[in-house]
């Protein structure tokens, strides 16, 4: 919510909490946008003055809300950060619009029998935009310089012990343990190839030497303000990226953004659900996108250590039941989302709908169930307030009230709104991730969204299966197993699920569904 915006008025109707009808336009734009911005969607433009019709799709301007931290291969950011990286880098892997893991620079792959090798073998006759050839020396290169670093990818290849290139199309991981996130790993930040001769050089901070589809024009690009890019007709794969020029302008005030996309500066952007109208009614292209990213209160503290209550499955239950979501996702969201009471979304191999009938609204029998467990006369629960929380918390606290439990919200800055072992319950709106990148931070027992390390035997023998298991299909139901697991013993209380308006101007199409989560131009399509 921004600064100046007014608080938020809640009245109580027959057991629901509805948001007054005085909440104004912005206040829900800045709710939906700011969650866009943690799913960490962006929005495309052009330049004003561009030409008109297919040709204007030659380039494409995508905005982001925050500068470039580091080209490094360690130091990348997955997010909105990915526009620039992954048309400057290639990757081993791909996942495709549909969510599908694709050859990419690596061409095959393969597990051995205990999933403890990888082996790669990349594609013949790539280069980097030096010329270069690419090779495996140079992927086990960028690998090991990852490893070897404190950065931001280095936790994504934490199971790797060590890299080798026998030949030069040939590279081999191995591996600790059985990663079920390492493909993932390899499709995103962890798996791009830098050339070795620039890898540890401070030219890649600024302008790395990659062998993506693009490459940084220095004459245009300002850091931290403006990235422009290139298209090199001698890449591997040009035809996938059908735009010769890709800008990338930082632009931090998403109602300037909206804005221009409701004057005709802007190609495509995302927008809420009054905006949509407007946009709409201007003669653009309309494409929602389920599934984005998910609402949801963490119950963390499941073995009940700092809040006891939370120990006891019934009481996680009866939190699951406290909540209208329906009236929640209409009233609060405008319609722009689905109710869940789970963690991952349509497009996840876990999802189940049958699920989401679980927990359904009733005060009453919560009500019960708390008593059940000992806690008839209520108690009370401390939840972080964040940027994130503030536009449900008035809900929260009600929905919870309802049933005996009192919450207290405690401020704390951006800065310390990470998950730790200090509050018990936290309020998420994060984007989705891949299946087993969620089941690696969400569920399993070291995982940064798990601070209590709580686990049981039976997720633990579970979430080890999957670990294991390298064809989809089968891993498919084993994902749905932890996933009704994870449901039933009321892990989570998810609330919704949270969509997108995709608008684009004619001769651009957005290509996405929701499955795939790399922020890259190929979301982005040139129509006739």
């Amino acid at each position: 919510m921004a600064p100046d915006e007014p608080p938020i008025r809640c009245v109580h109707h027959k057991g629901v909490v509805r948001q007054m009808k005085i909440l104004s336009r912005s206040v829900r734009r800045a709710v939906l946008v700011g969650a866009a911005a943690l799913l960490l969607t962006a929005s495309a433009c052009s330049d004003p003055d561009s030409d008109s019709g297919s040709e204007s799709a030659a380039s494409i301007t995508i905005g982001m809300q925050a500068p470039i931290n580091s080209f490094d291969p360690a130091d990348l950011l997955e997010g909105q950060q990915a526009y620039v990286w992954s048309a400057l880098y290639d990757t081993l892997l791909h996942i495709d619009n549909d969510g599908k893991l694709q050859p990419n620079a690596a061409e095959s792959w393969k597990y051995s029998d205990d999933a403890r090798t990888l082996t790669l073998k990349l594609r013949d006759k790539m280069t980097f935009s030096s010329g270069d050839t690419v090779t495996a020396a140079a992927v086990k290169a960028t690998l090991e310089h990852t490893i070897a670093s404190a950065g931001s990818q280095r936790g994504n290849l934490e199971a790797v012990t060590a890299v080798e290139a026998p030949d030069e199309r040939t590279v081999v991981l191995s591996l600790s343990r059985p990663d079920s996130s390492l493909l993932i790993s390899l499709s995103q930040g962890a798996g791009v190839i830098g050339d070795p001769k620039t890898l540890n050089t401070p030219r890649t901070t600024l302008d790395p030497v990659g062998s993506g589809p693009y490459v940084l024009d220095r004459k245009a690009t300002v850091n931290g303000s403006r990235y422009v890019l290139q298209r090199r007709d001698d890449y591997w794969n040009a035809d996938a990226y059908p735009f010769r020029t890709l800008t990338v302008r930082v632009i931090a005030d998403r109602t300037a953004l909206f804005n221009a996309l409701l004057s005709g500066e802007l190609d495509a952007g995302t927008v809420d659900a009054s905006q949509a109208r407007a946009v709409k009614g201007a003669g653009r292209q309309l494409k929602r996108v389920e599934g984005v990213a998910i609402a949801t209160l963490d119950l963390n503290d499941r073995a009940g250590t700092l809040a006891k209550p939370l120990g006891d499955v019934r009481v996680r239950r009866a939190i699951n039941m406290a909540f209208d979501r329906s009236k929640i996702v209409e009233k609060i969201i405008g319609g722009l989302g689905q109710p869940t009471t789970q963690i991952f979304t349509p497009q996840s191999p876990a999802f189940d709908p049958a699920l989401d009938k679980k927990y359904p609204y009733d005060p009453a029998a919560a009500r019960k169930l708390l008593a059940e467990a000992g806690y008839a006369a209520g108690f009370s629960l401390t939840i972080p307030a964040t940027v994130v929380s503030q536009i449900l918390q008035p809900t929260i606290t009600q929905s919870l009230g309802d049933i005996g439990i009192t919450v207290n919200w405690k401020p704390v800055p951006p800065q310390d709104s990470g998950q730790t072992k200090e509050y018990a319950v936290y309020f998420n709106m994060a984007g989705t991730t891949p299946t087993p990148r969620t089941i690696t931070l969400k569920l399993a027992p070291d995982g940064s969204k798990n601070p209590f390390k709580y686990k049981t035997p039976e997720l633990a023998a579970l979430i080890d299966k999957a670990s294991t298991v390298t064809d989809p299909e089968q891993a498919a139901g084993i994902y749905q197993q932890i996933n009704a697991y994870v449901v039933d013993d009321a892990w989570f209380a998810p609330i919704f699920s949270i969509s997108a308006n995709w608008v684009t101007k004619s001769g651009i199409e957005y290509l996405g569904n929701g499955a795939g989560l790399l922020s890259s131009v190929r979301t982005f399509g040139v129509t006739g």
